[in-house]
Protein backbone atom coordinates (compact mmCIF):
# COMPACT_ATOMS: atom_id res chain seq x y z
CA UNK A 1 0.00 0.00 0.00
CA UNK A 2 2.33 2.78 -1.11
CA UNK A 3 1.61 6.69 -0.05
CA UNK A 4 0.81 6.83 -4.33
CA UNK A 5 -2.31 4.53 -4.47
CA UNK A 6 -3.73 6.20 -1.28
CA UNK A 7 -3.43 9.51 -3.55
CA UNK A 8 -5.00 8.40 -6.41
CA UNK A 9 -7.84 6.43 -3.76
CA UNK A 10 -8.60 9.95 -1.58
CA UNK A 11 -7.32 12.74 -3.81
CA UNK A 12 -10.16 14.02 -6.35
CA UNK A 13 -9.56 12.92 -10.43
CA UNK A 14 -8.40 16.37 -11.59
CA UNK A 15 -6.12 17.35 -8.90
CA UNK A 16 -2.86 15.22 -8.16
CA UNK A 17 -1.28 17.76 -5.20
CA UNK A 18 1.21 16.43 -2.84
CA UNK A 19 0.00 14.74 0.04
CA UNK A 20 -1.60 16.69 2.64
CA UNK A 21 -1.11 16.91 6.55
CA UNK A 22 -5.00 15.26 6.78
CA UNK A 23 -3.90 12.82 4.42
CA UNK A 24 -0.22 11.49 6.15
CA UNK A 25 -3.08 11.60 9.49
CA UNK A 26 -4.46 8.44 7.91
CA UNK A 27 -1.82 6.91 6.26
CA UNK A 28 -0.03 6.94 10.09
CA UNK A 29 -3.67 6.03 11.19
CA UNK A 30 -3.36 3.06 9.28
CA UNK A 31 0.11 2.23 9.91
CA UNK A 32 -0.70 2.07 13.89
CA UNK A 33 -3.60 -0.06 13.24
CA UNK A 34 -1.83 -2.42 11.07
CA UNK A 35 1.15 -2.51 13.33
CA UNK A 36 -1.91 -3.20 16.75
CA UNK A 37 -3.19 -6.41 14.25
CA UNK A 38 -0.23 -7.61 13.34
CA UNK A 39 1.33 -7.77 16.66
CA UNK A 40 -2.48 -9.23 17.78
CA UNK A 41 -2.23 -11.40 14.93
CA UNK A 42 1.33 -12.88 15.20
CA UNK A 43 1.10 -13.31 19.16
CA UNK A 44 -2.84 -14.15 19.06
CA UNK A 45 -2.15 -16.88 16.76
CA UNK A 46 0.83 -18.22 18.42
CA UNK A 47 -0.50 -18.67 21.91
CA UNK A 48 -4.21 -19.39 20.48
CA UNK A 49 -2.37 -22.36 18.59
CA UNK A 50 -0.46 -23.57 21.61
CA UNK A 51 -3.82 -23.22 23.76
CA UNK A 52 -5.64 -25.53 20.87
CA UNK A 53 -2.63 -27.93 21.26
CA UNK A 54 -2.92 -27.89 25.03
CA UNK A 55 -6.27 -28.50 25.28
CA UNK A 56 -7.18 -31.03 22.20
CA UNK A 57 -10.04 -30.50 20.06
CA UNK A 58 -12.93 -31.55 22.90
CA UNK A 59 -11.37 -28.85 25.91
CA UNK A 60 -10.83 -26.41 22.54
CA UNK A 61 -14.02 -27.29 21.35
CA UNK A 62 -15.89 -26.67 25.05
CA UNK A 63 -13.83 -22.82 25.31
CA UNK A 64 -14.74 -21.98 21.49
CA UNK A 65 -18.49 -22.91 22.07
CA UNK A 66 -18.50 -20.48 25.22
CA UNK A 67 -17.16 -17.99 23.42
CA UNK A 68 -19.19 -18.21 20.70
CA UNK A 69 -22.66 -18.45 22.77
CA UNK A 70 -20.92 -14.74 24.07
CA UNK A 71 -20.68 -13.64 21.10
CA UNK A 72 -24.13 -13.54 19.98
CA UNK A 73 -25.13 -11.21 22.70
CA UNK A 74 -22.34 -9.06 22.78
CA UNK A 75 -24.23 -6.75 20.22
CA UNK A 76 -26.50 -5.17 23.10
CA UNK A 77 -23.19 -4.58 24.53
CA UNK A 78 -21.46 -2.00 22.09
CA UNK A 79 -25.06 -1.30 20.95
CA UNK A 80 -23.50 0.04 17.26
CA UNK A 81 -22.52 3.24 18.38
CA UNK A 82 -19.52 3.70 17.09
CA UNK A 83 -19.69 4.96 13.82
CA UNK A 84 -22.80 6.88 14.76
CA UNK A 85 -20.74 8.24 17.82
CA UNK A 86 -17.22 8.74 15.79
CA UNK A 87 -19.38 10.36 13.15
CA UNK A 88 -21.20 12.89 15.48
CA UNK A 89 -17.82 14.00 16.93
CA UNK A 90 -16.55 14.38 13.75
CA UNK A 91 -19.05 16.43 12.93
CA UNK A 92 -19.91 18.82 15.94
CA UNK A 93 -16.58 18.38 18.56
CA UNK A 94 -18.53 20.57 20.98
CA UNK A 95 -20.55 18.22 21.81
CA UNK A 96 -17.39 15.82 22.83
CA UNK A 97 -18.34 15.52 26.16
CA UNK A 98 -21.39 15.27 26.08
CA UNK A 99 -21.68 12.45 23.36
CA UNK A 100 -18.83 10.44 24.81
CA UNK A 101 -20.84 10.31 28.21
CA UNK A 102 -24.13 9.67 26.68
CA UNK A 103 -22.21 6.49 24.96
CA UNK A 104 -20.34 4.75 27.89
CA UNK A 105 -23.81 5.11 30.02
CA UNK A 106 -25.44 3.24 27.33
CA UNK A 107 -22.62 0.56 26.80
CA UNK A 108 -22.40 -0.03 30.64
CA UNK A 109 -26.25 -0.63 30.77
CA UNK A 110 -26.46 -2.63 27.29
CA UNK A 111 -23.62 -4.64 28.58
CA UNK A 112 -25.06 -5.55 32.16
CA UNK A 113 -28.14 -6.51 30.05
CA UNK A 114 -26.03 -8.81 28.05
CA UNK A 115 -24.84 -10.52 30.97
CA UNK A 116 -27.73 -11.02 32.35
CA UNK A 117 -29.16 -12.33 29.09
CA UNK A 118 -26.38 -14.68 28.53
CA UNK A 119 -26.15 -16.17 31.89
CA UNK A 120 -30.06 -17.46 31.47
CA UNK A 121 -29.75 -18.67 28.26
CA UNK A 122 -27.08 -21.21 28.95
CA UNK A 123 -28.81 -21.95 32.10
CA UNK A 124 -31.92 -22.66 29.75
CA UNK A 125 -29.66 -24.88 27.20
CA UNK A 126 -27.73 -26.47 29.11
CA UNK A 127 -28.82 -26.86 32.95
CA UNK A 128 -26.58 -29.24 34.12
CA UNK A 129 -23.38 -28.23 32.46
CA UNK A 130 -21.67 -26.24 35.22
CA UNK A 131 -18.71 -25.73 33.45
CA UNK A 132 -19.96 -24.05 30.43
CA UNK A 133 -22.48 -21.87 32.59
CA UNK A 134 -19.54 -20.98 34.25
CA UNK A 135 -17.06 -19.79 31.17
CA UNK A 136 -20.16 -18.20 29.91
CA UNK A 137 -20.86 -16.39 32.94
CA UNK A 138 -16.79 -15.06 33.40
CA UNK A 139 -16.64 -14.48 29.58
CA UNK A 140 -19.67 -12.44 29.60
CA UNK A 141 -18.43 -10.08 32.40
CA UNK A 142 -15.84 -8.81 30.52
CA UNK A 143 -18.46 -6.81 28.12
CA UNK A 144 -18.87 -4.48 31.32
CA UNK A 145 -15.37 -3.59 30.98
CA UNK A 146 -15.69 -2.93 27.25
CA UNK A 147 -17.87 0.29 27.96
CA UNK A 148 -14.26 1.87 27.93
CA UNK A 149 -13.97 1.44 24.61
CA UNK A 150 -16.15 4.80 24.31
CA UNK A 151 -12.75 6.55 24.67
CA UNK A 152 -11.29 4.79 21.84
CA UNK A 153 -14.35 6.70 19.73
CA UNK A 154 -12.50 10.22 20.75
CA UNK A 155 -9.30 8.77 19.45
CA UNK A 156 -11.11 7.56 16.32
CA UNK A 157 -12.29 10.91 15.22
CA UNK A 158 -9.34 12.31 15.64
CA UNK A 159 -7.68 9.71 13.86
CA UNK A 160 -4.72 8.90 16.67
CA UNK A 161 -5.39 4.92 17.09
CA UNK A 162 -1.93 5.21 18.65
CA UNK A 163 -3.10 5.99 21.62
CA UNK A 164 -5.52 2.81 21.66
CA UNK A 165 -2.49 0.37 20.59
CA UNK A 166 -0.60 1.45 23.19
CA UNK A 167 -3.74 0.68 26.16
CA UNK A 168 -4.92 -1.90 24.57
CA UNK A 169 -1.35 -3.97 23.50
CA UNK A 170 0.30 -3.37 26.85
CA UNK A 171 -2.77 -5.29 27.89
CA UNK A 172 -2.76 -7.85 25.14
CA UNK A 173 0.94 -8.79 25.81
CA UNK A 174 0.87 -9.10 29.05
CA UNK A 175 -1.92 -11.78 29.58
CA UNK A 176 -0.57 -13.09 26.74
CA UNK A 177 2.13 -13.95 28.76
CA UNK A 178 0.18 -15.23 31.73
CA UNK A 179 -1.57 -17.60 29.22
CA UNK A 180 1.83 -19.35 28.17
CA UNK A 181 2.12 -19.62 32.47
CA UNK A 182 -1.15 -21.24 32.76
CA UNK A 183 -0.24 -23.72 29.91
CA UNK A 184 3.10 -24.16 31.10
CA UNK A 185 1.41 -24.94 34.93
CA UNK A 186 -1.20 -27.48 33.45
CA UNK A 187 -3.92 -24.90 34.15
CA UNK A 188 -7.65 -25.61 33.83
CA UNK A 189 -9.68 -23.69 30.95
CA UNK A 190 -11.76 -21.91 33.92
CA UNK A 191 -7.87 -19.95 34.23
CA UNK A 192 -8.36 -19.30 30.63
CA UNK A 193 -11.53 -17.45 30.78
CA UNK A 194 -10.76 -15.46 33.39
CA UNK A 195 -7.23 -14.45 31.83
CA UNK A 196 -9.18 -13.18 29.16
CA UNK A 197 -11.83 -11.00 31.01
CA UNK A 198 -8.44 -9.65 32.90
CA UNK A 199 -6.82 -8.75 29.39
CA UNK A 200 -10.03 -6.77 28.87
CA UNK A 201 -10.05 -4.94 32.16
CA UNK A 202 -6.60 -3.94 31.53
CA UNK A 203 -7.27 -2.66 28.31
CA UNK A 204 -9.65 -0.70 29.75
CA UNK A 205 -7.59 0.80 32.50
CA UNK A 206 -4.98 1.83 30.14
CA UNK A 207 -7.19 3.81 27.89
CA UNK A 208 -8.49 5.94 30.91
CA UNK A 209 -4.44 6.53 31.83
CA UNK A 210 -3.59 7.60 28.36
CA UNK A 211 -6.91 9.49 27.93
CA UNK A 212 -5.90 11.34 30.49
CA UNK A 213 -2.20 11.93 29.93
CA UNK A 214 -3.67 13.81 26.63
CA UNK A 215 -5.47 16.41 29.20
CA UNK A 216 -8.91 14.55 29.20
CA UNK A 217 -10.93 13.43 32.14
CA UNK A 218 -13.92 11.41 32.12
CA UNK A 219 -14.96 13.51 34.75
CA UNK A 220 -15.98 16.03 32.07
CA UNK A 221 -18.78 14.02 30.36
CA UNK A 222 -21.98 15.15 30.83
CA UNK A 223 -24.60 12.10 30.42
CA UNK A 224 -27.54 13.46 28.58
CA UNK A 225 -31.28 12.27 28.15
CA UNK A 226 -32.18 13.79 25.27
CA UNK A 227 -28.92 12.76 23.38
CA UNK A 228 -29.40 9.31 24.78
CA UNK A 229 -32.62 9.23 22.70
CA UNK A 230 -31.30 10.49 19.45
CA UNK A 231 -28.34 8.23 19.65
CA UNK A 232 -30.55 5.08 20.11
CA UNK A 233 -33.07 6.66 17.86
CA UNK A 234 -30.21 6.19 14.77
CA UNK A 235 -28.79 3.56 16.06
CA UNK A 236 -31.45 1.07 16.56
CA UNK A 237 -31.24 -0.43 13.24
CA UNK A 238 -27.34 -1.15 13.91
CA UNK A 239 -27.81 -2.68 17.48
CA UNK A 240 -30.26 -4.77 14.77
CA UNK A 241 -27.74 -5.67 12.76
CA UNK A 242 -25.24 -5.94 14.83
CA UNK A 243 -27.29 -8.75 17.13
CA UNK A 244 -27.88 -10.63 13.22
CA UNK A 245 -23.83 -10.15 12.28
CA UNK A 246 -23.51 -11.60 16.05
CA UNK A 247 -25.75 -14.64 15.23
CA UNK A 248 -24.03 -15.58 11.78
CA UNK A 249 -20.57 -15.13 13.00
CA UNK A 250 -21.21 -17.09 16.59
CA UNK A 251 -23.97 -19.55 15.85
CA UNK A 252 -22.42 -21.82 13.41
CA UNK A 253 -19.89 -22.97 17.19
CA UNK A 254 -23.36 -23.19 19.06
CA UNK A 255 -25.47 -25.16 16.67
CA UNK A 256 -22.33 -27.46 15.64
CA UNK A 257 -21.76 -28.13 19.71
CA UNK A 258 -25.67 -29.05 20.10
CA UNK A 259 -25.45 -30.87 16.91
CA UNK A 260 -22.78 -32.73 16.55
CA UNK A 261 -20.57 -32.20 19.39
CA UNK A 262 -17.68 -30.59 21.31
CA UNK A 263 -14.68 -32.36 18.87
CA UNK A 264 -16.56 -30.50 15.82
CA UNK A 265 -16.53 -27.40 17.66
CA UNK A 266 -12.57 -27.83 18.26
CA UNK A 267 -11.85 -28.66 14.54
CA UNK A 268 -14.42 -26.03 13.08
CA UNK A 269 -13.05 -23.36 15.48
CA UNK A 270 -9.19 -24.15 15.06
CA UNK A 271 -9.93 -23.18 11.23
CA UNK A 272 -11.94 -20.23 11.72
CA UNK A 273 -9.42 -18.48 14.00
CA UNK A 274 -6.92 -19.20 11.41
CA UNK A 275 -9.40 -17.61 8.74
CA UNK A 276 -11.24 -14.67 10.50
CA UNK A 277 -7.66 -13.31 11.63
CA UNK A 278 -7.42 -11.63 8.46
CA UNK A 279 -10.83 -9.70 9.34
CA UNK A 280 -8.96 -6.92 10.71
CA UNK A 281 -7.71 -5.50 7.14
CA UNK A 282 -10.98 -4.07 6.06
CA UNK A 283 -11.69 -2.93 9.61
CA UNK A 284 -8.22 -0.97 9.77
CA UNK A 285 -8.79 0.65 6.32
CA UNK A 286 -12.44 1.53 7.39
CA UNK A 287 -11.90 2.77 10.86
CA UNK A 288 -8.86 5.42 9.44
CA UNK A 289 -10.27 6.66 6.30
CA UNK A 290 -14.34 7.07 7.73
CA UNK A 291 -14.00 10.81 9.00
CA UNK A 292 -12.64 11.35 5.30
CA UNK A 293 -14.99 9.40 3.68
CA UNK A 294 -17.87 11.52 5.82
CA UNK A 295 -16.60 14.54 3.98
CA UNK A 296 -16.26 13.16 0.86
CA UNK A 297 -19.25 13.72 -0.87
CA UNK A 298 -19.03 17.25 -0.38
CA UNK A 299 -16.10 17.43 -2.91
CA UNK A 300 -18.39 16.31 -5.58
CA UNK A 301 -20.40 13.27 -6.78
CA UNK A 302 -18.11 12.18 -9.18
CA UNK A 303 -14.96 12.61 -6.78
CA UNK A 304 -17.23 10.58 -4.32
CA UNK A 305 -18.22 7.31 -6.79
CA UNK A 306 -14.64 7.68 -7.76
CA UNK A 307 -13.53 7.02 -4.54
CA UNK A 308 -15.95 4.94 -3.36
CA UNK A 309 -15.33 2.58 -6.95
CA UNK A 310 -11.31 2.72 -5.70
CA UNK A 311 -12.31 1.57 -1.91
CA UNK A 312 -13.95 -1.66 -3.18
CA UNK A 313 -11.26 -2.39 -5.65
CA UNK A 314 -8.47 -2.03 -2.62
CA UNK A 315 -10.69 -4.29 -0.17
CA UNK A 316 -11.12 -6.88 -3.05
CA UNK A 317 -7.38 -7.22 -4.10
CA UNK A 318 -6.16 -7.49 -0.42
CA UNK A 319 -9.29 -10.39 0.57
CA UNK A 320 -8.11 -12.26 -3.16
CA UNK A 321 -4.17 -12.12 -2.04
CA UNK A 322 -4.92 -13.74 1.44
CA UNK A 323 -7.79 -16.27 -0.06
CA UNK A 324 -6.34 -17.82 -3.22
CA UNK A 325 -2.96 -18.89 -1.38
CA UNK A 326 -4.47 -20.23 2.00
CA UNK A 327 -6.86 -21.81 0.38
CA UNK A 328 -4.18 -23.64 -1.97
CA UNK A 329 -1.67 -24.37 0.79
CA UNK A 330 -4.64 -25.65 3.53
CA UNK A 331 -3.27 -28.68 4.14
CA UNK A 332 0.48 -27.60 5.03
CA UNK A 333 -1.35 -25.06 7.35
CA UNK A 334 -2.81 -26.40 9.22
CA UNK A 335 -0.79 -29.80 10.20
CA UNK A 336 1.85 -27.38 10.40
CA UNK A 337 0.01 -24.90 13.09
CA UNK A 338 -2.16 -28.18 15.04
CA UNK A 339 -0.40 -31.29 14.27
CA UNK A 340 -2.54 -34.76 13.67
CA UNK A 341 -5.03 -34.24 16.63
CA UNK A 342 -6.89 -31.45 14.55
CA UNK A 343 -6.75 -33.74 10.76
CA UNK A 344 -10.05 -32.68 9.05
CA UNK A 345 -9.88 -28.89 9.96
CA UNK A 346 -7.82 -28.21 6.70
CA UNK A 347 -10.87 -29.14 4.64
CA UNK A 348 -13.04 -26.13 6.48
CA UNK A 349 -10.47 -23.95 6.41
CA UNK A 350 -10.17 -24.50 2.46
CA UNK A 351 -13.70 -23.51 2.49
CA UNK A 352 -14.25 -21.04 4.89
CA UNK A 353 -10.85 -18.52 4.25
CA UNK A 354 -13.54 -17.72 0.96
CA UNK A 355 -15.75 -15.76 3.35
CA UNK A 356 -13.04 -12.97 3.64
CA UNK A 357 -13.57 -11.74 0.02
CA UNK A 358 -17.69 -11.17 1.04
CA UNK A 359 -16.24 -9.94 4.15
CA UNK A 360 -13.68 -7.34 2.83
CA UNK A 361 -16.14 -6.00 0.23
CA UNK A 362 -18.96 -6.17 2.62
CA UNK A 363 -16.79 -3.61 5.21
CA UNK A 364 -16.28 -1.48 2.47
CA UNK A 365 -20.28 -1.34 1.46
CA UNK A 366 -20.85 -0.73 4.77
CA UNK A 367 -19.58 2.56 5.40
CA UNK A 368 -21.39 3.44 2.55
CA UNK A 369 -24.54 2.96 3.42
CA UNK A 370 -23.79 4.75 6.46
CA UNK A 371 -22.80 7.60 5.33
CA UNK A 372 -25.37 7.44 3.27
CA UNK A 373 -27.91 7.15 5.34
CA UNK A 374 -29.08 3.91 4.91
CA UNK A 375 -28.74 2.29 8.33
CA UNK A 376 -32.42 0.62 8.01
CA UNK A 377 -31.40 -1.08 4.84
CA UNK A 378 -28.07 -2.13 6.42
CA UNK A 379 -29.82 -4.26 9.11
CA UNK A 380 -32.01 -6.24 6.60
CA UNK A 381 -29.14 -6.97 5.14
CA UNK A 382 -27.10 -8.81 8.04
CA UNK A 383 -30.84 -10.44 8.79
CA UNK A 384 -30.84 -12.12 5.47
CA UNK A 385 -27.35 -13.35 6.12
CA UNK A 386 -28.23 -14.85 9.66
CA UNK A 387 -31.68 -16.30 8.90
CA UNK A 388 -30.12 -17.92 5.60
CA UNK A 389 -26.88 -18.99 7.68
CA UNK A 390 -29.09 -20.61 10.20
CA UNK A 391 -31.13 -22.26 7.66
CA UNK A 392 -28.20 -23.60 5.64
CA UNK A 393 -26.38 -25.20 9.27
CA UNK A 394 -29.34 -27.21 10.10
CA UNK A 395 -28.98 -28.43 6.29
CA UNK A 396 -25.60 -28.79 5.84
CA UNK A 397 -24.47 -29.27 9.20
CA UNK A 398 -26.12 -32.80 10.08
CA UNK A 399 -24.39 -34.09 6.69
CA UNK A 400 -21.43 -32.40 6.46
CA UNK A 401 -21.00 -31.41 9.89
CA UNK A 402 -17.47 -28.76 9.92
CA UNK A 403 -17.54 -28.18 6.70
CA UNK A 404 -21.21 -27.90 5.86
CA UNK A 405 -20.66 -24.54 8.72
CA UNK A 406 -18.42 -22.97 6.70
CA UNK A 407 -20.23 -23.15 3.08
CA UNK A 408 -23.11 -22.01 5.17
CA UNK A 409 -21.12 -19.26 6.32
CA UNK A 410 -19.20 -18.12 2.80
CA UNK A 411 -22.62 -17.96 1.21
CA UNK A 412 -24.33 -16.16 4.04
CA UNK A 413 -21.85 -13.95 3.55
CA UNK A 414 -22.42 -13.41 0.01
CA UNK A 415 -26.33 -13.12 0.20
CA UNK A 416 -25.93 -9.89 3.06
CA UNK A 417 -22.91 -8.42 1.47
CA UNK A 418 -23.40 -8.41 -2.13
CA UNK A 419 -26.54 -10.11 -3.45
CA UNK A 420 -28.70 -7.70 -0.91
CA UNK A 421 -27.51 -4.69 -2.95
CA UNK A 422 -30.05 -6.04 -5.05
CA UNK A 423 -33.03 -5.16 -3.38
CA UNK A 424 -33.05 -1.49 -3.51
CA UNK A 425 -33.17 0.09 -6.80
CA UNK A 426 -31.25 3.21 -5.97
CA UNK A 427 -28.02 1.10 -5.19
CA UNK A 428 -27.62 -0.73 -8.59
CA UNK A 429 -25.11 1.22 -9.85
CA UNK A 430 -23.39 0.69 -6.12
CA UNK A 431 -24.28 -3.51 -7.01
CA UNK A 432 -22.35 -2.64 -10.25
CA UNK A 433 -19.20 -1.36 -8.42
CA UNK A 434 -19.03 -4.53 -6.44
CA UNK A 435 -19.45 -6.23 -9.20
CA UNK A 436 -16.36 -4.89 -10.54
CA UNK A 437 -14.16 -5.51 -7.81
CA UNK A 438 -15.18 -8.83 -7.31
CA UNK A 439 -14.39 -9.93 -10.70
CA UNK A 440 -11.02 -8.11 -10.64
CA UNK A 441 -9.03 -11.19 -11.17
CA UNK A 442 -11.18 -12.44 -14.09
CA UNK A 443 -10.52 -9.27 -15.28
CA UNK A 444 -6.61 -8.78 -14.92
CA UNK A 445 -6.85 -12.87 -16.75
CA UNK A 446 -8.96 -11.67 -19.69
CA UNK A 447 -6.00 -8.15 -20.00
CA UNK A 448 -3.55 -10.62 -19.55
CA UNK A 449 -4.23 -12.86 -22.08
CA UNK A 450 -4.99 -10.44 -24.76
CA UNK A 451 -1.98 -8.47 -23.73
CA UNK A 452 0.15 -8.35 -26.76
CA UNK A 453 3.54 -10.49 -26.95
CA UNK A 454 6.49 -8.29 -27.71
Amino acid sequence: MSLSFFRLLYEPLSVRLKASANLRKIISNIWWLVADNILRMGTGLFVGVWLARYLGPKQFGILSYAIGFVGLFGALATLGLDKIVVRNIVRDPSSKNRTLGTAFLLKLAGAGLSLLIALFAIATLRPDDSLRTWLVGILAAGMIFQAFDTIDFWFQSQVQSKFTFWAKNTAFAFIALVKIALILIGASIIAFAVAGIAEIALGALGLVIIYQYNGFSLKDWHPDFRRAQELLKECWPLILSATMVSVYIGIDKVMLGQMVGDEAVGLYSAAVRISEIWYFIPMIIATSVFPSFIKSKEMGELIYQDRIQKYYDLNAVLAYIVAIPASLFAPFIISTLYGDSYAGAETIFSVHIWACVFVFTGVARGQYLINEGLIKFSFCCTLIGAVSNIGLNLILIPKFQGVGAAIATVVSYALAGYVSTLLLPSLFNNWIMQSKSLFIPITFMVRLAHKPIK
